[in-house]
Parts: C-alpha cells; structure tokens; sequence
C-alpha cells in the first residue's frame, strides 16, 4: 500500500512506533478479545521482574556494533543511501582481520535467531533475487504482524464500513505518535451517491515532516539550471598567496590594541611585518597582470594605514574589505517548478485556502449528510492531496499557518476521503502510509506508551529527574535495533534499487519498533514512576489508579491519568460543595441530547451542527480552545438555570489526562502567538483547579464530554417540563434509559424542581 518515497526523505518514512506492552484489554473495549492469558507484558503487573527477552536476542548483543560483511556486493549509490539513513555515511569501515576471510564473512553476514523471519532467504537451491527477498521479508513480516493481532488484538478494532449517518463517527487509536492522543475518527456521511467514508485526525506538529515529504507541492519542488551571473570574487593568486588573509590579521590585531588603548604589542607588528613581506613580493614580480598588480597594492594602502597607526597611534581604522573582481559565469542553481510533475514516489498536492466540510445534522434523524463537495471557508492554508485511484486528502500545515494570523485549532487537521460508497474502513487506516504515517490500529500492548506520554504531560513530569534521559534511552534502543537489523540484512539491502529499498527500510523500522517495545516502555515506566513518588516501575504498575488503556464508555476515547484515578476520595474533598458546570448559550437542549455529546466548535463543525452555539467560537479558533469544550468550577448550584449541565462530583471528569484550565477567562488559549495565551496561568493540577475563584474560570476538555457514559453529568436542567417529557420520550425511542448509572428521569430536571 502506498508509494515509495524521496531518498532523503527516508528518515521520515515510518514514524518511531514508541509503543509499550500494556495489560490485557479490559472486557468493556467494543469488539476486542482479552490478550493471550499468562503472559507478562509489563515486567510487573504478574508477578515477571526485569526487561523481557527481545525475541532472544540479548541486550550485549543489542549494544555491540555488529561486523558488516566483508565484501559488498550493491551498487555504491544504494549503500550511500543506506549510510545515510543509518546516518553512518561518514563512519571509516572497521578493518576486519581473520585467519579465514571467507568463514569471517560468513560470521559477519550470519543472523541471530528472532532477528530474522524464519527462514528467510535460507531456502535450498537457487538463492532468491535481492527484490524478491524483499517480498519474502515484507510476506514474513506481515504474517508476524497477523500472529501479533491474534494475541494482542487492537484495542479499538476498525469497522470495515462506519455507521452511515452517525455524527459523531467511530473513534478508533492509531498506534504510534505521529497523531495527537492517537486518535481518529471514522465518519460515514450520508449523500444522495452513497456514503461518503472520511478519517479525521490530528497530526502532532513533530510528525509534520513525514507527511510534506511524502508531496510535491507547487513551488518547492526543485530542479537544477545553468544561468549566466555577475560574481565578485577574489583573484586566484590572492587566494594562493593569501594576502587577503594576511592582511586582515594584521588590520585586526592593531585594530584592538587602538580600540582597548593598549600598547601595540611586537607580535602586532610582526603581523603587519609578514603581511608587508607577503604583498611586496608579489608587486616586485614583473610578471603579473594589470589586475594582480591592482590587487597586491589595494593591500598594500592598507597596510601603510596599519603602519601609521603602529607609529602614531589614533582613532580605529575604517572597515577593510578584500579585493574582489566582477566576472560574468555560468552558475548552476536551484529554482522552483511552479507546476512541475510530482517526484517519483510522491503524491500531488494543490495549495489552497483553508476550509472545513460543510455537513448537515437533520434534527429529527440525528443522522449527517455531506455531498462530498460543500466546504465552509476557514483563515489558513490547506493542501488539497491526489492519492490516486479516486482517494484524495486534505491537511492542514503547521508550517503554512503562522500562528498570529490564521486558525489555531484547524493547524495539523488531516482528512483522508475514500471513494464514494461503503466498506472502506480498513483502507482508510492502511492509506495513511502513502503519507508516511503510521497506519496500523493501536493494540493493548501498544497503549501503554501514550497513556505514559499523557500521564508525563498531565502531570508536568517532564522536567523531572531522569525523564529525559529515559526518553533518549528509550529511542536509542530503537535506533540500535535498526542498525543490528540492517547490518544482518546488508548483502541483501546492497542489491536493492532506490525503491525497494526504501520499501524494506520502512518494514526494517516497524520490526525494530515492535522488537523494542517492552524495553521501552520498561525504561520510561521505571522513570515516571520514580518522578510520582514510586520506588520503580513495577509498583506504579501494580497501584490501583494504573489503566494504561482508553476509555470507551461513549462517543469519545480518552486516558485516565494515574494521580487521580488512584486518589479519587482525595479530588472529591478537595471540590466538596462545588462543581463544574456547562450553560448552553444557543439551540436546544433536545438538539444537544440528540447526538449525546457535549462537543467542542472544531468537532461540532464535522458533525453537520451549524455556528453560533458557542459564546466565542470565532475567537476561540484563533487561540485554539476551539478544539475544547469549557466548563466552569462553581459553588454547586441549588437554583439552577435552565440549560444548564452539572457534574456535582468533578472527579467523574478530573480522571481525564486531557485538560487544562484557566483560574479567569482566556478564552482556552494554548496559541503562544494569541494576547489571551498565558503559560504561567494554565493548569492541569486538579486540586488547583479546585480551588478557583474567578467567575470567568475555565476548564477545557479536548473534543468534548460523553453526555450517557461514565461521564454524565449529575443534573441536566431543562427549561420547561414540555422541554423534559420531550427530551425523555425522544431517549426511551432509543432505548436511553440511564445517563452515567442512574436513571434517566433522575438527571434531567427542571428549574421549577429548585423553585417550588
């Protein structure tokens, strides 16, 4: 699936997949099955102590720089390639010596058991072709790859074709990091042709590299041309007899005696001396040209200023320049091709204004339709992406939205559209590689480095001592595991072309992943437990608030973060007699209870639900709180207003690793370039948060809030009781018959319930 990619662009081909094995998936993941039974995939959790074998080969082994074969047998442009990738281009070959140059070359070429497929490339008889044993490797891997799913299934398993019409789609994880929280969303919009199957993610900012390298994008793609140009430069006899050189050294040397009013020092006049000798050697010579002759006494005026300021001393001398010529020359330079072919292995990308699809929520089916054209402007750049075959994307780019001028919150949006109709599901995923994207559903033993990388962000640990030790440790060993792979495998990766052999680097990058992934996770997991207080990593591991795997209780996936899911009795006293509330300022409560979810203005954009919800969408897609819902912490409400949603015990919602909030109104800025930003305000720490007393406070939650799952609110208050009986009867159509473990009729309440 997918092309091939740029030479130098390999380094971005497959993201590091830093992904961790993590307890079994718990029964309440949609569609997975529990992993193999017995095994200890943390070190911890079981009972298992230490790193887990790495499929045999041990951790010396790992660390000792593998011998390359003795005798190459590729072309030189594929093993330079190689080097570079490897970025060992530059490293000498260790000399080899051995009584037996051909068993030494046996040794160095021999693989280790569990670093290569079984039975690759051993077959008897004739010895496959390098491109075939590329395939053999690409077919062995994915068998691997197939075992690997039988025993750690994904933890969101990808529907062949999403629901058609449901609004909020189907979240799925992607494993990997090249996608903020790894998350995505498949949607199946309704259309008169048929569906209209979309992946809506978000790249991180530190994946961007990866996906432009996979386009030709008008403007800069390169190409080389000679044009004739004016250059000034030095004649060849000043550069040989260095008298341009000699000369400014002497300049500065009394230059700093005058400007410090230091005495000229002898090794100043020294200098001078030589660079004198230098350039009147050069204007005795009767052979030089009328040009060299002008040269050599353009240095010797300025020398004899440096010899009057030796004698006299004075004010410091003006700037001397070298003596440079114009000469018209050919020059090869780099310029770009305005609307040039695409580079091999690249896909076509059109540059355009920014914009979002434009779908529709029918209010009384809650189902969304999209004709797949419609698309409502935004303030910011996009590229449009051919990915051939009736496939095309649409994204976003940091690079292209300067942050003080365009949307925040739509920076780093990526759109993936499939052809029109049903059963697309899998290869919407699977096409992320054409963008050089990780493409594979994230698994059980795969979560557990995110829930990490969300636990060290929610919790500020990333200052802390060891953490970013651990973090370059963790990628050096999979930096390592790719070189021992490659240099196992360097006869066969010498022989390949341009193309396949980027085709077996990617395959060689997600094997060393995977490879690596408990020694990873081990290493961070020891160093985030250290900075939360635990001895070690297997007892952070055993605590009762450790759930390395999302929530999937309702429309949204989100991760719990371990402070406060093993401490909820504390966060409960810390927000006793108060609560966090939502107030809807436009459309109905019904509306709202019809899609189930409390959304923020980016997600609700995608859904079909129309503008003018928010108090301050505009302004919040600038700051980029347009990607959050806000709530607020008050004293918990006995006369409540209608419209109004309430969690009376926060901690339902503090278990989440993805907020973060403001102690006043900000309008959720996380833009560092936006007024409204303010880094010394924003915190993630619920027991400050609990304590805010600004009536503008505001506390964001990414996407949005699952209004019937684990995290229902404890009051919703209609305005009407007609409001009530409407919205109860439109929930028991659907068979809603609870919101968060209690009955329906018990959260949803009037204001006339506090007035009477």
């Amino acid at each position: 699936m997918g092309t091939g990619s740029k030479s130098s662009h390999q380094s971005y081909a497959v993201s590091p997949t830093a992904l961790a094995e993590a307890p079994t998936a718990p029964p309440d993941i949609a569609g997975a099955s529990t992993a193999a039974e017995g095994t200890d995939l943390t070190g911890a959790v079981g009972g298992g102590a230490g790193i887990p074998e790495l499929e045999a080969l041990e951790l010396p082994q790992l660390l000792a720089e593998p011998a390359p074969p003795a005798e190459p047998s590729a072309d030189e442009n594929a093993l330079a390639e190689l080097d570079v990738m490897l970025g060992t281009g530059s490293e000498p070959e260790p000399v080899v010596s051995a009584a037996d140059p051909e068993e030494e070359h046996q040794e160095a070429s021999a693989e280790p058991e569990g670093l290569v497929a079984e039975g690759e490339l051993q077959s008897s008889g004739e010895e496959p072709s390098a491109n075939e044993a590329v395939l053999l490797q690409a077919e062995d891997i994915e068998e691997v790859q197939e075992e690997e799913e039988e025993t750690d299934p994904p933890l969101t398993p990808v529907p062949a074709a999403p629901p058609v019409g449901e609004p909020t789609g189907t979240p799925i994880l992607v494993g990997g990091e090249d996608f903020i929280n790894s998350e995505a969303t498949l949607v199946a919009y309704d259309s008169p042709d048929g569906p209209r199957e979309v992946l809506l993610t978000h790249i991180s900012e530190e994946a961007e590299e990866k996906l432009l390298d996979a386009l030709s994008i008008p403007g800069t793609h390169m190409e080389e041309i000679q044009v004739e140009e004016e250059v000034k430069e030095r004649l060849d006899l000043d550069k040989e007899k260095k008298l341009a050189e000699l000369t400014k050294t002497a300049v500065s040397s009394v230059q700093h005696k005058l400007k410090t009013g230091s005495e000229i020092s002898e090794a100043s006049i020294a200098k001078h001396q030589a660079a004198v000798d230098a350039v009147s050697a050069v204007l005795s010579d009767p052979s030089i040209s009328d040009d060299e002759k002008a040269m050599a006494q353009h240095y010797m005026d300025q020398l004899d200023v440096v010899k009057d300021k030796i004698d006299n001393g004075g004010a410091p001398m003006s700037w001397m320049d070298a003596y440079e010529v114009t000469e018209t020359k050919m020059v090869t330079k780099q310029v770009p091709v305005p609307n040039g072919e695409p580079e091999p292995g690249t896909l076509a990308a059109t540059v355009r204004k920014a914009s979002r699809i434009q779908a529709s929520l029918d209010p009384e089916t809650g189902q969304t339709s999209w004709d797949g054209v419609s698309r409502s402007s935004a303030k910011g750049t996009e590229y449009e992406i051919d990915m051939g075959d009736g496939w095309t994307a649409v994204y976003r780019p940091y690079k292209e939205n300067d942050p003080k001028h365009t949307e925040y919150s739509l920076r780093g949006q990526l759109e993936v559209h499939a052809p029109t109709g049903a059963g697309h599901g899998k290869d919407l995923v699977e096409r992320l590689e054409q963008l050089h994207l990780m493409n594979r559903p994230m698994t059980a033993a795969e979560g557990e480095w995110t829930y990490l990388a969300n636990n060290i962000q929610a919790q500020g640990l990333g200052g802390s001592d060891g953490m970013q030790t651990a973090m370059d440790t963790a990628q050096g060993l999979q930096d390592l595991q790719v070189q021992e792979i490659v240099h196992q495998r360097m006869e066969t990766l010498m022989g390949l072309d341009s193309g396949a052999l980027q085709t077996a680097m990617k395959r060689i990058q997600l094997e060393a992943a995977h490879k690596v992934l408990p020694m990873k996770v081990e290493v961070v997991r020891d160093a985030v437990a250290k900075a939360s207080g635990f001895a070690g990593g297997a007892e952070l591991a055993a605590s009762p608030g450790y759930e390395p795997t999302p929530s999937t209780s309702g429309k949204w996936l989100t991760w719990s973060r371990f402070d406060v899911t093993g401490k909820k009795a504390e966060i409960q006293g810390a927000f006793k007699g108060r609560s966090l509330t939502h107030s809807l300022h436009g459309g109905a409560l019904a509306s709202l209870m019809g899609t189930g979810v409390l959304a923020s203005t980016e997600k609700r954009a995608v859904m079909g639900i129309g503008g003018g919800l928010g108090m301050s969408e505009q302004a919040d897609k600038m700051t980029g709180g347009a990607n959050s819902v806000f709530l607020r912490v008050k004293k918990t409400p006995s006369q409540a207003s209608g419209g109004m949603i309430i969690w009376d015990d926060p901690s339902v919602l503090m278990g989440r690793s993805d907020y973060y909030a403001y102690n006043g109104d900000h309008f959720g800025a996380i833009n560092p370039a936006h007024h409204n930003y303010n880094a010394n305000a924003i915190t993630r720490d619920p027991m400050t948060i609990a304590k805010f007393s600004s009536a503008g406070n505001e506390v964001m939650f990414r996407n949005g809030i699952d209004l019937f799952g684990a995290e229902a609110p404890s009051r919703i208050v209609c305005h009407t009781a007609a409001e009530r009986s409407t919205i109860l009867a439109s929930l028991a159509s659907r068979g809603i018959t609870q919101m968060g473990g209690k009955p329906v009729e018990d959260v949803l309440c009037t204001t006339d319930d506090y007035n009477s």
